[in-house]
């Protein structure tokens, strides 16, 4: 089985520049659809892999983050396009420690393995570079794009 990773913030939606502390702050980033139906329709599940260190920060918690994701999977359902799973890290690195936030792999390797994936099949595509450092840590490539831009760039990588 094959799967794209995909960052939330600035991939997904629109990355405003803070933190998404609620439903009514998310909007759809719509240069994302042309590719990601053409990933469902070449036969890759895609996954979310995203740093919620609001949680930590106490600027949202782990409900209102339910009703924030609950809101994107269902504008982009309505679009054709379905998620496997959304991995998130609620923990931020300026008041714990943690090895499941990005850069670092581990959301992604539990995805890999929870999913059975191959590696040499699978690729993330982020907006910073941790995102990139992330799936480079998991063993799989990444590619990064400018925040809240087209994915259709990246069309050539669907096999």
């Amino acid at each position: 089985m094959k799967a794209i990773f995909l960052d939330r913030d600035g991939i997904l939606n629109i990355e405003i520049g803070n933190y998404i502390c609620s439903k009514e702050d998310l909007t759809m980033n719509k240069g994302s659809l042309e590719f990601l139906k053409m990933a469902i329709s070449k036969g890759y599940k895609l996954i979310v892999i995203t740093n919620q260190g609001g949680i930590s920060k106490g600027l949202y918690s782990k409900e209102i983050l339910k009703t924030i994701h609950e809101k994107m999977t269902t504008l982009y359902k309505e679009e054709g396009v379905f998620f496997e799973e959304i991995f998130y890290c609620p923990h931020h690195s300026n008041i714990e420690k943690c090895l499941c936030r990005k850069p670092h792999g581990l959301m992604i390797e539990k995805a890999l393995q929870k999913y059975k994936l191959n590696k040499n099949d699978c690729f993330m595509i982020g907006d910073t570079e941790r995102d990139k450092q992330a799936a480079e840590s998991a063993g799989i490539k990444g590619y990064l794009v400018a925040s809240n831009s087209s994915l259709s760039p990246l069309l050539h990588l669907l096999a």
